[in-house]
Order: structure tokens, then C-alpha cells, then sequence
């Protein structure tokens, strides 16, 4: 599919869709298995913190190189390879007899979703014309919502059901149908021919993106600490509705989704920020205060719905910044402080809940997206100014 006719849907596009949702189904299946499997390894809250943290500086490190690799070799083999990478690293988990190992195998498997990630968002972008781009992001994040419930419950279900070894081998599976999915991708003309062009030095920031980067930061900040310990935090709550409380997360992302991206393509930004972000901050309160099963589950329905919008739309935001052949820098940066959030999230967050409880975790990241909120707030602000002044001139 070309960018000469306005529709979305076409295979490639759904391979593309599918085979990234596959990825995120097993990284979202290891999100409330692992500080589980750590704890059996005989590791503490803030190691929990830490299997979490170098597997995101991992991806972190890897994706500036993103850009300037596109330039020599076909995105499609790159991101192939990167998922290979976190197949094998998935299956090679239950070998780890201690953390030390554990770490090793987290740093390999970083490195593969940081190319797969970055590789994956760029070539669904490729496919999706311009002016549609916030509705065709916010369709292929709908796999990514899915697997958000999927994941965890499978991860959960797994171990109930069998073991740790099954847990991650049934993860190196499903990651390999993955592979297949992506080989039957078929890049846009437009896209291979952009890849030709006499660039690329390694950058490690894309500058164009900073403040849309550093609102993702906060998220991915909030969203590390909350979606690795809330597996945790629900025994601790003596709340047994995990599978539940994850998939009525994806089922309000889904939904939400659904009309975001239309939107985002309408009206911008603010349109989908600001309600989004006070979703967000009700689902914190309102799991910190949870005195019942169904306030954690009303919780989780908010929180869809605000991470389910802000999420594509930041990143939409991002690819609207560059020109197309600068999406790799983009994606790049945006899911490097999207994981260095995540990472640094569970890295404190961890210590406070050594230092504290589980429930403290909710009161940080109240915080978070409050400060999200009014950042955005005086962004939009300071720009309508600018925009008077300029008027006025």
C-alpha cells in the first residue's frame, strides 16, 4: 500500500499490527510474572526494580543506533532480527539460576525490543498516509491494548496452571509466530526509497521532540512502578481479580482508541492530553484509597482510558514533528524516555515500596501524572502566547 489513496487497512498493515501486538503480549506477560519469578530466585522489592530497570536501559541504548542502521541495512531485516533477539532471550529465562544470570539474559532481550519497537512504529507509519496518521497509530496500538490484558493473564494463568520453564518457553513460541507475521510485511515504495537517502549519523536525541518525549517520560514513569507491582500490591490488597483488572484495562483502551486517533487528527493534542491525563490521576487516587475489589476494578477502567489515549497520541505527536525520513530518530527518542520512565519508575518506586508499602507506589504516581498535567497546561499556554505575539507583529 502507497501513500496515493487514504485507506489504512491493507495486509501489510495488519501483519504489521499483529506481529507487534504479539511482541507486547509477552513483554506484558513478563510484567507481573517476573517480580514473581525474582522473588522465587530469592530477590527483594528493589531487585524487582532493578530486572525491570537494565532491561529498559538495554532498549535505551540500542535505538539511537536505530536510525543510522535503517541507513545501511532494510528496516524490515532489522526488525525481524530484533525480534528473534527477544524471542530466544524469553526462552533462555528459565536458565537463570540467580539474579546475576537473570540481569545478563534482561540486557540481550532489552537490546532486541529496543530495535523491534522502534523498527515496528516506523514501518506502520510507512504504511499509513499522512493525514490519517493519528487514527492508523491508534489502530495499531489497539493490538498493544489487547495485549495489555492478554498478556498478564496468560503470564498468570501459565503459572497457575504449570511452571516458570513453560511460562517462558510458551513466550519463545509465541514470539517466533511473531517473526513469521513480520516476514510478510511488504514495505511502501515510498518508504524504501527514503531509506536511500545520504544520511545518517547516530543521534541520540531528536531535539524536534524533546517536550513530547519528556511528557512520555512521566508516563512511562508512572506506568513502570504501577504494572510491575501491582501483581504485588494485589496481594497485599488480598485482591485476586488481577487477569480481570488487566483486561478491563485493554477492553477501556480498546474503546477508547477507537475514536482518539480521529480525534487527535481533528483537533490536536489538547483535545486528548488534558481529559486524559485527569483519567489517570482519578485511577491513582482511587487504587491508593481502594478499600474493595470493585474500586480497584472501576480503577483500572479509568486508567485505560487515559493511557490508552495519551499514549498514540504523544507519539503521533512525535512523527508529526520530523519529516519522514527522520522517523527512526523519532520513535527512537520517544521510546527511549517512554523506557527510561518505565525504568527509572520501577527503580524508585521500588525503593518506596521497600521503604514504605505497595499502596505508596499509587500516591507517586498521583504525582506524576498532576505534574504531566500541568506541564502540558503551560506548554499550551506559553505557545498560545507566542502565537498572539506573532499575530500582533
Amino acid at each position: 500500500m502507497t501513500h496515493t489513496n487514504n485507506k489504512i487497512w491493507s495486509l501489510s498493515f495488519i501483519f504489521v499490527l499483529v506481529s507487534n501486538a504479539l511482541v507486547f503480549m509477552i513483554f506484558e506477560m513478563l510484567l507481573p510474572t517476573l517480580p514473581l519469578f525474582v522473588t522465587s530466585l530469592g530477590g527483594e522489592a528493589n531487585q524487582v526494580g532493578l530486572v525491570t530497570g537494565i532491561f529498559m536501559l538495554s532498549a535505551i541504548l540500542i535505538r539511537p543506533f536505530a536510525g543510522s542502521l535503517a541507513a545501511k541495512f532494510d528496516k524490515k531485516v532489522l526488525l525481524i532480527l530484533g525480534i528473534i533477539i527477544i524471542a530466544l532471550s524469553t526462552g533462555a529465562y528459565y536458565l537463570s539460576t540467580n539474579i546475576g544470570v537473570l540481569l545478563i539474559i534482561r540486557l540481550i532481550h532489552g537490546a532486541g525490543f529496543g530495535l523491534a519497537t522502534t523498527y515496528f512504529a516506523t514501518l506502520a507509519a510507512e504504511i499509513i498516509p499522512k493525514d490519517r496518521r493519528g487514527e492508523g497509530i491508534g489502530y495499531f496500538g489497539v493490538g498493544e491494548t489487547i495485549a495489555i490484558s492478554v498478556g498478564p493473564m496468560i503470564g498468570i494463568m501459565t503459572l497457575e496452571l504449570f511452571d516458570f520453564q513453560r511460562l517462558f518457553l510458551g513466550g519463545m513460541s509465541v514470539l517466533f509466530l511473531a517473526v513469521i507475521m513480520a516476514i510478510f510485511i511488504k514495505r511502501a515504495p515510498k518508504g524504501k526509497a527514503l531509506d536511500k537517502q545520504e544520511k545518517h549519523n547516530v543521534k541520540i536525541l531528536e531535539k524536534r521532540v524533546l517536550f513530547p518525549s519528556l511528557l512520555i517520560l512521566l508516563i512511562g514513569g508512572a506506568a513502570g512502578g504501577i504494572m510491575s507491582f501491582f501483581s504485588l500490591y494485589a496481594i497485599e490488597k488480598d485482591f485476586t481479580n488481577v487477569g480481570l483488572f488487566f483486561l478491563l484495562i485493554a477492553a477501556a483502551s480498546f474503546a477508547i482508541r477507537l475514536i482518539s486517533g480521529k480525534l487527535f487528527d481533528l483537533y490536536g493534542s489538547p483535545i486528548i492530553l488534558i481529559p486524559g491525563s485527569i483519567l489517570a490521576i482519578i485511577r491513582m487516587i482511587m487504587l491508593y484509597a481502594a478499600n474493595s475489589n470493585g474500586m480497584i476494578l472501576t480503577a483500572a477502567i479509568f486508567y485505560g482510558f487515559g493511557f490508552g489515549a495519551i499514549f498514540p497520541a504523544v507519539q503521533t505527536w512525535c512523527m508529526n514533528l520530523v519529516e519522514e525520513h527522520e522517523h527512526e530518530d523519532a520513535m527512537a527518542s520517544f521510546f527511549n524516555f517512554f523506557d527510561l520512565g518505565i525504568g527509572g519508575g520501577s527503580l524508585l518506586l521500588g525503593l518506596v515500596a521497600t521503604a514504605a508499602s505497595y499502596q505508596a507506589i499509587y500516591l507517586v504516581g498521583t504525582a506524576v501524572y498532576g505534574v504531566f498535567l500541568v506541564i502540558y497546561l503551560v506548554h499550551l499556554s506559553m505557545k498560545k502566547q507566542l502565537m498572539n505575539k506573532r499575530k500582533v507583529a
